[in-house]
């Protein structure tokens, strides 16, 4: 169902990677201004509207393109403005994250996976709540650092297919759907692995947001090739109901828009404008009070559809 070519290890799509058909076109191309400063294509899908990363690296190659020490989530770095900024929200968005998990689970204590934990700054928040934790991080640097900051363990993802089913009442993926390669595989995964009345949570990039129509192809949340797939709220609900899921709630990620927009700007000016950055994020935000589907950055709160 879904075609892929590996094409001197980078991976050519035939058909969409979401819905598996063959209405695919290039959209833009957008440059990785984090590490290769290499120009990718990114191509669309006219049937479930997801859009992806055309030529993207393979699973094996990837690494290469996170070695970075601006790469915050996997060096946990404060050098720069717009690092400095992220870390001063952190706290905050932990807490905020810790009250949604309680919520949606009506839970004050469970057990929870977190894949892409990072450097375990969010786990190390649910351990401290008293729940159960489960984190999976890919790279070696990030597991270190989540060791030496909080004393947590990280494993390599692929110990996700070894974990036992029925065993989480949440798991969350916290900009991570869009960087990992065995997207259905995951998917089929996280679905068996949940308890009864369980959640998955996942959040991810929106393109259809304000701050991408104004910076398109300098859009830093289309962070190529690390970002493989960039979703619409469409394209994600089409992925959900193949996997037999469903979208329950959605809620806002209200910092994404003036964070990616201060990264936007330095992309495509070469130089930070804070003023125009706060606007554009603003006017963003404004928008999502009219609908919560044109948030910069979109929780989805999901369930099996066979609780």
């Amino acid at each position: 169902m879904f075609s892929l070519h590996q094409l001197k290890k980078m991976i050519l799509y035939k058909a969409c990677p979401c819905c598996g058909k063959s209405t695919i076109h290039a959209a833009l191309s957008a440059i990785d201004y984090t590490v290769s400063k290499k120009q990718f294509e990114i191509w669309q899908c006219d049937n479930c509207h997801i859009r992806f990363t055309q030529n993207a690296p393979g699973k094996e190659e990837i690494g290469q393109y996170y070695q970075s020490s601006a790469y915050i989530s996997h060096s946990d770095t404060a050098q720069g403005f717009i690092n400095k900024m992220y870390h001063k929200v952190r706290r905050h968005t932990l807490l905020q994250k810790k009250k949604l998990i309680i919520n949606i689970t009506g839970k004050k204590k469970g057990a929870i996976l977190d894949i892409g934990a990072g450097t375990g700054a969010f786990i190390n928040v649910m351990k401290e709540a008293g729940w159960k934790i489960t984190g999976l991080e890919p790279d070696l640097t990030a597991r270190t650092k989540a060791k030496e900051l909080y004393d947590v363990a990280l494993n390599n993802p692929e110990h996700l297919f070894s974990l036992t089913g029925k065993s989480f009442d949440a798991i969350t993926m916290w900009h991570v759907l869009e960087h990992v390669h065995q997207l259905h595989e995951y998917l089929d995964k996280l679905k068996e692995l949940l308890k009864a009345g369980g959640k998955l949570i996942i959040a991810v990039p929106n393109y259809t947001c304000y701050d991408e129509k104004f910076y398109k192809q300098y859009w830093a949340a289309y962070d190529v090739p690390r970002h493989l797939y960039h979703f619409s709220p469409q394209s994600f609900y089409t992925l959900m109901t193949l996997h037999e899921m469903k979208v329950v709630a959605l809620r806002p990620m209200w910092y994404d828009s003036f964070y990616v927009s201060m990264l936007s700007e330095k992309y495509k000016t070469g130089s930070t404008n804070i003023l125009r950055a706060v606007l554009i994020g603003t006017i963003s935000n404004l928008k999502v009070f009219f609908t919560k589907e044109k948030c910069s950055s979109v929780i989805y709160i999901i369930e099996s559809v066979h609780q």
